[in-house]
C-alpha cells in the first residue's frame, strides 16, 4: 500500500481535511439535534451514518462523476436542490418539535424516541446530499490523488476522513450527552430546537439562493 502514496502531500491533505471536519455545518447540527432527541445512541448512530456517506462521495469522485456534473450543470443543480430541501425538512422537523410537549427526563426520551433506522437514514442522507461535501470530494480531493491510483487512494483518504469525522462528531455527541440535564430543561430545549431548526432552514435557503 505504501508505494501507492510515494511522494504524497500528507501535511496539506491532513491540514485541509481536519479544518474542513471541524467547520460547523449541517452534520454537526444534526448530531446535536439527535442527541437531544434520543440520547447518545441516536447521536452516535447518526455520526456513523454521516461518516459512511463520505465513501459515496469518494466513489463518485474516483469514478469520474465529478466530470459529468461539471459539464451538466442541471444535474449538479438538481443534487444541490435535493440537499437544500432535505436540510429544510430537517429544520422544519426541529421547529415543529419545539411547539410540542417535551419529556423532562432523559431516560424516558432516549428510550421512546431513538429508532436505529431513522438515525441511520437521517445521518446518511444529510451527508450524501450535502453540497459542501460534494464540492470537497469532486473539486478538492482530486488535487491530492494520483489518477493512476484514483480508486485506491480515494478510498484510503475517505477512510482517514471517516476517522476524523467519527472523532469530532462523536465528541460533539458526548458533550451534549454530558450536559443532558441542562438540555432537558423544557424551556431551554424548546429554544435550542428552534435555533437549530432555524439554522438548518437558513442553510437550505443559502444553498437554494447561491
Amino acid at each position: 500500500m505504501a508505494f501507492l502514496f510515494d511522494g504524497f502531500a500528507w501535511l496539506p491533505f491532513l491540514t485541509t481535511f481536519i479544518l474542513l471536519t471541524l467547520a460547523p455545518g449541517a452534520d454537526t447540527l444534526l448530531v446535536m439535534r439527535n442527541a437531544m432527541r434520543g440520547g447518545l445512541p441516536d447521536a452516535l448512530v447518526s455520526t456513523f451514518a454521516i461518516c459512511c456517506g463520505l465513501f459515496v462521495h469518494a466513489t463518485a469522485s474516483a469514478l469520474g462523476i465529478a466530470a459529468f456534473l461539471a459539464v451538466t450543470p442541471w444535474a449538479y443543480q438538481a443534487l444541490k436542490m435535493a440537499g437544500a430541501l432535505y436540510l429544510a425538512w430537517l429544520g422544519w422537523s426541529s421547529l415543529r418539535a419545539s411547539f410540542q410537549s417535551y419529556s423532562t427526563t432523559a431516560p424516558e426520551l432516549s428510550q421512546g424516541q431513538f429508532r436505529w433506522f431513522r438515525s441511520m437514514r437521517e445521518g446518511f442522507l444529510s451527508n450524501v446530499l450535502n453540497p459542501k461535501t460534494m464540492v470537497v470530494y469532486f473539486a478538492l480531493l482530486p488535487q491530492f490523488i494520483d489518477p493512476a491510483a484514483a480508486w485506491t487512494q480515494s478510498m484510503v483518504l475517505a477512510g482517514l476522513h471517516f476517522m476524523m469525522g467519527v472523532i469530532y462528531l462523536g465528541a460533539v455527541a458526548l458533550l451534549v450527552n454530558r450536559m443532558i440535564g441542562w438540555w432537558f430543561d423544557p424551556v431551554k430545549r424548546r429554544w435550542i430546537d428552534r435555533a437549530i431548526g432555524a439554522s438548518l432552514m437558513a442553510m437550505a435557503g443559502l444553498l437554494l439562493s447561491s
